[in-house]
């Protein structure tokens, strides 16, 4: 077991955080957390480029960010006035719950915790330790370093591909604060996607006062549901086992027994099992055919979110359509996007003031543009998931190298870990993930005797 002195973090978003304060919490090392926006550091992008509108899609009982005191999140919610237990948070209050979490345990940790601001441009692995190369030109020397880059930025459709900082009417960054801008009532606005991130990019440009039409486009057109109450049930004690078949048909007779939204929760404390259990070409089967419907009945939308939604669609101001973008054509100031319904064989041109890509976090690795990342994979010290929807670890978090050997010295933690665990985009994942790494690299499990 290596002997860890200093821990070194890269990226200062959620899970990066919460590394670093569990490291803090369960340990007397020191901790270096690098991140190169400072206005993200403890917020990252999910918490840190969200506007007022913008809800949990989690009640507030289940955001504790400690695995160990569960009551964290709701304690401090009520404390500020916030809310309660069954409140649905903004996601700018729970940005500052986490910076506050962050200040707290720098004043705690004194000395061990330091925070710089740059960006990590390479690594190198040695058998005594690990040297971080800034930008800057610094670098920065520790026993261990862990990898925390968040969701990586959506890549383009090959119908948009080039036009990237050269059309105003093609955003790449669904979090732009200028979506909205220079659009007037008589435009119209298309989302690719139809997911959370377009929800989110609808809701901005509601709030931002945009009265014109928005039309979000997916490939089967789903929308997320929304959290309703459930009536009580008996959860199951055992994990549902047999191939994904098998595994469809037994969760809809369960839904017809208890619901499909009780269905659904109870396989949390399974996903993670059922999805190591899965045969790789299970795997793949699942993402093809199944992924998209399972994400918008497991991630769900606060109510309040719901509701105005729906009153945007029933004023004729937010439309949902199936359909595949075949090409996009620079007309002027308007882009004109050919697509085909889904079913239908014949192409349908419509204008569009503004598109924004919603179509989601970018996994394959083969695909970033991360310079830190880019490096180390062309060097082979990470490689891909064998289905390309991160990088690839153990269940210690561990990267794997290309020729298939567990870094000793390198983790990588959140939600680029989800080809090894599936399920761990969402809070109650990630925190168990850093909780659980953090004790393990202290050894404060062996100390609670849970190792013995």
């Amino acid at each position: 077991m290596l002997k860890v002195d200093h821990a070194a973090i890269i990226g200062g978003g959620f899970s990066g955080t919460l590394l670093a304060i569990n490291l803090l919490r369960h340990g007397t090392l020191r901790v270096t957390m690098l991140e190169r926006q400072g206005d993200r550091l403890g917020r990252g992008l999910a918490y840190g480029a969200a506007q007022a509108g913008h809800i949990l899609n989690v009640r507030a009982a289940n955001m504790s960010a400690l695995p160990d005191s569960p009551d964290h999140f709701t304690d401090w919610l009520k404390q500020e006035g916030l809310g309660q237990e069954g409140s649905f948070a903004t996601r700018r209050d729970y940005g500052a719950y986490l910076c506050a979490m962050l200040d707290k345990v720098r004043g705690q940790a004194s000395d061990r915790l330091t925070i710089v601001t740059d960006e990590a441009v390479d690594l190198s692995l040695r058998d005594d330790g690990v040297h971080i190369d800034l930008r800057s030109g610094g670098g920065v020397d520790a026993d261990i370093v862990a990898l925390a880059p968040g969701n990586l930025p959506p890549h383009d459709l090959p119908a948009f591909a080039g036009l990237s900082g050269h059309s105003a009417s093609y955003v790449d960054d669904p979090w732009a604060a200028s979506i909205a801008e220079g659009l007037g009532p008589s435009d119209r606005v298309l989302l690719l996607g139809s997911g959370l991130t377009a929800v989110d990019c609808a809701l901005s440009l509601d709030s931002a006062g945009f009265r014109g039409r928005i039309v979000a486009l997916s490939r089967r057109g789903l929308a997320p549901q929304s959290h309703a109450p459930a009536a009580p049930y008996t959860a199951r004690s055992d994990r549902p086992r047999g191939a994904a078949s098998t595994l469809v048909r037994t969760l809809r007779s369960r839904s017809a027994e208890i619901g499909w939204r009780n269905a659904v929760d109870e396989l949390r404390r399974f996903t993670q099992d059922m999805w190591r259990a899965a045969s790789a070409e299970e795997r793949s089967r699942f993402l093809r055919h199944l992924r998209p419907y399972w994400d918008v009945h497991r991630h769900r939308l606060a109510p309040q979110v719901a509701a105005r939604l729906a009153a945007m669609q029933a004023e004729g101001r937010l439309e949902i359509h199936a359909a595949k973008v075949v090409e996009a054509v620079p007309h002027g100031r308007t882009l004109h996007v050919h697509l085909r319904r889904r079913g239908q064989d014949e192409r349908e041109t419509l204008p569009f003031a503004r598109v924004v890509n919603c179509t989601g976090p970018l996994g394959d690795l083969r695909r970033t543009d991360d310079p830190l990342l880019r490096q180390l994979a062309i060097r082979g010290d990470i490689r891909p998931d064998p289905l390309a929807i991160g990088i690839d670890v153990d269940r210690q978090c561990h990267a794997i190298a290309r020729n298939g050997s567990a870094q000793q010295r390198l983790f990588v933690v959140g939600p680029m870990t989800r080809g090894a665990h599936w399920e761990i985009v969402a809070v109650p994942d990630i925190r168990r993930q850093v909780w659980e790494l953090a004790r393990e690299i202290t050894g404060a499990h062996w100390v609670e005797a849970e190792g013995l």
